[in-house]
């Protein structure tokens, strides 16, 4: 396939990955064959010589795939984090493979788009995603939020962060401290207290007050949690909206005796969850 005549075929071939080196280098890398040139680049199977050659390419964004890609040596990676295309430069700084104390440097550069960088980079330290969960730019907060090395304080502070899309990204976050998720039970915003609702990680006492939620798309969700303690599930098998006692028919949680009583339900759309329900 590698050889193969299609343009199509021979980019699903450079997207695959895993995928042998000596397949990679069969591939075309000409004016002719540029998309598959990008997914070579954004490949993680490609091999190092092939990404340093592709750094040099003339198409920025084929430069900044391989800036990403976590397989460019870092070399390369340094070299290209002086790219003078924003998205290369950008991309490098992204790059899991950076050294740590490269991290914290770039966590204080006064240019937003390299702080951006910083705070989307998975291996960022714990205090370089400290420092940036109190920049003054929201779009930096908002990766920061949902950076799965983001430490517990700092997603605890952000839980308080004006920006509603913010408190959003920290009430699904798996890795929210519950005393966070409980605060944000209690939050103005319906999207948030939902997003909370249905979180794996909120805590028993969240979901209990949730589940008495003004707002039926918090309760539906609620109803959904696997979680949710099977007192609350029984309470809301009797709930009006039936999106609410659907959510506990399908719940792999669900006490039999509130199946069985919801087997009976005068929706068919709530007793054909029944019938579905995993457990």
């Amino acid at each position: 396939l590698a050889k193969d005549k299609s343009k199509y075929v021979l980019q699903k071939v450079a997207y695959h990955y895993p995928i042998p080196s000596e397949v990679i280098r069969l591939l075309p890398f000409d004016k002719k064959h540029f998309f598959v040139t990008l997914a070579v680049a954004s490949n993680p199977s490609t091999p190092p010589d092939i990404l340093t050659h592709l750094s040099q390419h003339e198409d920025l964004y084929v430069r900044s795939q391989v800036a990403e890609n976590p397989s460019t040596p870092l070399e390369v990676v340094m070299r290209l984090m002086h790219d003078e295309n924003r998205w290369v430069y950008g991309g490098a700084i992204s790059n899991p493979s950076l050294p740590t104390e490269v991290l914290i440097e770039l966590s204080q550069s006064e240019n937003g788009f390299v702080r951006i960088g910083v705070a989307s980079n998975p291996s960022a330290p714990p205090e370089a995603l400290t420092h940036l969960a109190n920049d003054k730019g929201s779009s930096i907060r908002y990766r920061v939020a949902n950076n799965p090395s983001t430490p517990p304080e700092a997603l605890t502070h952000l839980a308080n962060d004006e920006d509603e899309e913010i408190r959003q990204m920290i009430a699904k976050n798996l890795l929210t401290p519950p005393e966070a998720l409980t605060y944000l039970a209690n939050d103005e915003s319906r999207n948030v207290r939902t997003w909370v609702a249905g979180n794996p990680s909120a805590p028993p006492e969240a979901l209990t007050h949730l589940a008495n939620d003004e707002d039926e798309r918090v309760r539906s969700e609620v109803a959904s949690n696997p979680f949710t303690p099977p007192e609350v599930l029984t309470h809301l098998a009797n709930d009006e909206d039936r999106r609410v006692r659907s959510g506990v028919a399908y719940n792999r949680s669900a006490p039999p005796e509130v199946l069985t009583h919801l087997a009976n339900d005068e929706e068919i759309s709530v007793r054909s969850r029944i019938a579905y329900n995993p457990s």
